[in-house]
């Protein structure tokens, strides 16, 4: 027997009982209602009055001559009191009536268990104490029918059902009898046969993304051949199937039909599905509401969607993502209405604006720096300008500093303008350095990939007890200007959580230091991060190396040269202590520097499924030096815990420096290539 729908259906190729299901629970309702409108009738006229017509449904209403058996109720006391809510769940199977016609049993698999105690038609008639033996046993009857096809929602079409009365107490005697369903379920129906058909453009086009659309949509398919049939998993696969459609091309996609068909000798259901996808969609005009102090190109030029290009539910959520972490706004919501054009389907954006200025006081604490104190102010349009501005001051131990960069407005190709001034103070123990930095370039954030081409000034100034016997050149005393190019790509599953994917990012620099004795110096630096999931866990990996080119006797400053340890570079180590031994046991930058860390990582179980937190294992390693062939590496080992907090993944490692031959605690938040 087969049974088509354009919803969920499943049939069966088996004989069950006819008779009543879900509307067997109006018989009693519907009967007494009757008895009571017929006494009525009689009580108004004096015309004989007649037997209520049949309801049609197998049972017909008594005459109206038939009194009630059930004892009048009490009068209604003069203050009620409610009882407290059953605590743990609500409904017929948690919370029990206050009288009860008769009990449940249900004896069967877990599965069906929790299935039938939680849905079974019997429930609903247990609060109806006025039942009489008829009633009852009739009900008892009907249940059969429904029971077989509550289980048959778990892929069980052979069962075999037993519903039987216990106990000898009759109903309204005070003692309630107890009704027994026994279920075998018998051998679980597995997926048969799959046919996916499509109609609409999908189904003609000849266009490589349709096909290829077409084929993931086949091969994602989550209810293959051979896997167990449940109600749920058919309702949940073709949900995912038409969420794959609709995803991308084709907005009004539709299910057009589906059928599953049960052979229940055979223990096999053969599926079939039917998907139309409607016309291909092209974005049209962007309709924007809600910019009012802000330029109105704006919106258009962060969003970057294209009239004319193809509908993409992902490019969609990208552009609104963008728009909201831009600081221009607090929100932003896009969206494409299936009913419009299709070849020109406008787009609506909806937007609320930030306020023109904020100021962000914060307060924090890293292992690298100690206690941290920050004041930051944005401006988000400066007057007579169309820029952004965003002034910092930080406070802390080891490196505190002041900086404002200044931003456009983002132009047709995404490139905006920026300039930058900072500075900061470094202290080592040993050496202190103040640095000043002036920077003016342009920057491209596209989607996965930034580019940075930009003019930059530094000086250092370098100061402290570790100057003693020690060269400025090796302390990086100088200053120095330079052009530079920064290329970032960025190819993770998912930001700021990446399961798998890699970064990858270089840095290009040259320039010629300043002062008396003036030197050309090239600049390099390499990065590298790859995320290889395993079955359980993954697998991060990251490099990077520098180097500087220049005559030895260059006076390069220290922001152009290269030191590590800490945090994110190598764990076990302090700030910045992995440089060149100088004399004094002070550390000075290099010119060359690598570093490489393995870590595993790998989710913590909870009730079976990964929970937000996970626990690493590492090692980590790196080296400075002036000459490639004096790097020595400086190791550090250890283990620590990822959460995956609201504002990015939160990082708490124990790490042992091999050096050092100490512990050392590491605590970093986010997410940074």
């Amino acid at each position: 027997m087969t049974h088509p729908s354009t919803h969920s259906t499943c049939c069966a190729r088996t004989a069950t009982p006819t008779g009543l299901a879900t509307s067997a629970g109006f018989i009693p309702a519907f009967a007494f209602l009757a008895i009571f409108l017929a006494s009525l009738a009689a009580a108004q006229t004096p015309a004989p009055a007649q037997p209520a017509p049949s309801t049609g449904r197998g049972m017909a209403t008594p005459p109206s001559g038939v009194t009630q058996t059930a004892p009048a109720p009490p009068p209604p006391p003069q203050k009620v009191t409610p009882e407290p809510t059953p605590r743990g769940a609500t409904g017929p199977t948690s919370a029990q009536p206050e009288a009860s016609a008769f009990d449940i049993a249900v004896r069967a698999p877990k599965d069906v268990q929790e299935l039938l105690e939680k849905h079974i038609e019997l429930q609903r008639y247990r609060a109806v104490t006025d039942l009489d033996e008829a009633e009852l046993a009739r009900l008892i009857v009907l249940a059969e029918r429904n029971v077989r096809n509550l289980v048959g929602t778990l892929g069980y079409f052979s069962p075999t059902i037993a519903i039987t009365r216990e106990g000898d107490s009759t109903v309204g005697s005070g003692q309630r009898p107890t009704i027994v369903v026994a279920v075998e379920p018998g051998q679980v129906t597995r997926i048969g046969a799959v046919t996916i058909d499509f109609a609409g453009d999908i189904a003609e086009s000849p266009d490589r993304d349709a096909q290829s659309q077409r084929s993931e949509i086949q091969r994602d398919w989550r209810l293959p051949i051979g896997q167990r049939f449940t109600q749920d998993a058919w309702d949940g696969a073709k949900t995912q199937a038409l969420r794959d459609l609709v995803a991308r091309r084709y907005p009004a996609g539709r299910l057009a039909g589906s059928l599953a068909d049960v052979d229940a000798p055979e223990h096999s259901a053969a599926l079939s599905l039917k998907l139309d996808s409607g016309p291909l969609y092209r974005l049209g005009p962007m309709q924007v509401t809600g910019v009012e102090r802000y330029d109105p190109v704006l919106v258009p030029r962060l969003a970057r969607l294209n009239a004319g290009a193809v509908y993409d539910q992902k490019q969609l959520t990208e552009a609104q993502q963008r728009l909201a972490s831009s600081g221009y706004f607090d929100s932003a919501y896009i969206f494409v209405d299936p009913e419009s054009d299709p070849q020109a389907a406008p787009v609506q954006v909806q937007v609320r604006e930030a306020k023109l200025q904020k100021v962000i006081l914060g307060v924090g604490v890293t292992t690298d720096s100690g206690p941290r104190a920050s004041v930051e102010h944005t401006h988000q349009r400066v007057p007579g300008t169309n820029w952004r501005a965003v002034t910092k001051l930080q406070l802390e131990k080891k490196s505190p500093f002041a900086q404002t960069e200044w931003t456009s407005i983002p132009d047709e190709a995404s490139w905006r303008w920026v300039a930058l001034a900072r500075t900061e103070r470094v202290d080592d123990d040993e050496l202190i350095t103040r640095g000043e930095r002036l920077r003016v370039g342009r920057t491209q954030a596209g989607e996965k990939i930034d580019r940075n081409i930009y003019l930059q000034y530094d000086r250092a100034r370098v100061s402290g007890a570790g100057l003693l016997g020690n060269s400025a050149a090796d302390t990086g005393d100088g200053s120095a200007l330079t052009a530079n190019y920064v290329w970032t790509g960025r190819y993770f599953d998912s930001l700021p959580f990446p399961g798998k994917g890699y970064g990858l990012g270089f840095e290009l620099g040259g320039g010629s230091t300043l002062g008396q004795d003036r030197q050309p110096f090239a600049r390099t630096v390499g990065r590298w991060l790859g995320i290889l999931p395993l079955e359980r866990g993954r697998i991060a990996m990251r490099a990077e190396g520098g180097a500087v080119l220049a005559r030895d006797s260059a006076r390069i400053p220290s922001t152009q040269l290269f030191r590590t340890g800490g945090d994110t570079t190598v764990r076990g180590y302090g700030y910045r202590d992995i440089g060149i031994q100088l004399g004094n046991g002070v550390i000075g930058p290099g010119r060359y520097v690598a570093v490489g860390s393995v870590e595993y990582q790998r989710p913590m179980m909870k009730d079976g499924r990964p929970s937000e937190w996970e626990n690493t294992f590492f090692i980590d390693a790196g080296a400075v030096a002036d000459n490639p062939k004096d790097m020595k590496p400086s190791v550090g080992l250890g283990t620590g815990v990822r959460w995956r907090s609201p504002i990015g993944p939160l990082q708490i490692d124990l790490a042992y420096g091999v050096k050092p031959k100490q512990f050392r605690l590491h605590v970093s938040v986010g997410f940074v290539f």
